[in-house]
């Protein structure tokens, strides 16, 4: 099952990831990717703000995975983009795929083998031809539990 939709904000991005926050659960894991400034870390943002974490979310492009505690669940924030050469079985994502936690994999498609059956891919594509903010984003649900929350999911309008 997909949805998708347009968002014509960052701050629509970032409600999107706080509407998808409500629904979250342990061991949920969520796949993001698009190209550079797409809105990754924005979504990140709001789902961080949806399952109540006060922290300042931020790329984890250099540490490779930041964990933030102090929500609903934990979120463990993922960006595998250094992981193009390989590496990605050395950092024991399935422990973190298999936690009490919310997973976001930044990047996935750098981690392909240690990923699990049962994801939410969300495709963030620009459209600076439309304009600068606005976002294609299509949402895949792969496994029942994310058919589930996929059919309840409103994408934001604005």
């Amino acid at each position: 099952m997909k949805k998708e939709g347009t968002l014509t904000t960052p701050a629509a991005t970032e409600a999107l990831g706080r509407k998808l926050a409500e629904q979250l659960q342990a061991g949920d894991v969520i796949l993001l990717d698009g190209d550079l400034g797409a809105g990754k870390t924005t979504l990140t943002k709001g789902i961080a703000r949806g399952l109540g974490i006060k922290q300042t979310v931020k790329s984890p492009s250099f540490p490779i995975i930041r964990e933030y505690q102090s929500g609903r669940l934990p979120l463990y924030h993922m960006d595998v983009y250094r992981l193009e050469t390989g590496g990605a079985a050395d950092l024991g994502l399935d422990e973190y795929f298999d936690s009490d936690g919310v997973s976001v994999v930044e990047w996935s498609q750098f981690a392909a083998q240690e990923l699990p059956t049962d994801y939410l891919r969300i495709q963030i594509d620009r459209q600076d031809d439309i304009a600068p903010d606005y976002r294609h984003v299509t949402l895949r649900a792969h496994g029942d539990r994310f058919v589930t929350l996929l059919t309840k999911l409103e994408l934001p309008h604005e």
